[in-house]
């Protein structure tokens, strides 16, 4: 007979869960700028998050963010059938991914 429960988590899950988004979303600008060749903030640009940094740097910290997030997700121990764990992940994504696009909006004009 298979296993149906849904496992319980623990608060450090949710914890875990939503810091999985948060660098998970960060990965992304990072990594399409870094292999479109093109210069993005980071934060080892000057001043930091603000200056432009090499695509190499962006694809480096993305894949830093990437590895970071994975991580923090398989901690997380979330899946399918834990809602609760899967909405508090899209609610970091969700986070990072607003604060990054309030974060940037000058950054073509810079």
């Amino acid at each position: 007979m298979e296993n149906t429960t849904t496992p319980k988590l623990k608060w450090y899950h949710y914890i875990s869960a939503f810091f999985s988004g948060l660098f998970l979303a960060n990965a992304v600008p990072h990594f399409v700028n870094g292999v479109s060749g093109n210069p993005f903030p980071s934060p080892f640009s000057d001043p930091p998050g603000i200056g432009l940094s090499s695509p190499l740097t962006n694809v480096l910290w993305a894949l830093f963010n990437l590895v970071v997030g994975y991580l923090l997700f398989r901690a997380s121990k979330i899946h399918s059938k834990t809602i609760g764990g899967l909405v508090i992940f899209f609610i970091g994504a969700a986070a990072m991914s607003i604060m990054l696009s309030i974060h940037f909006v000058g950054k073509a004009k810079g």
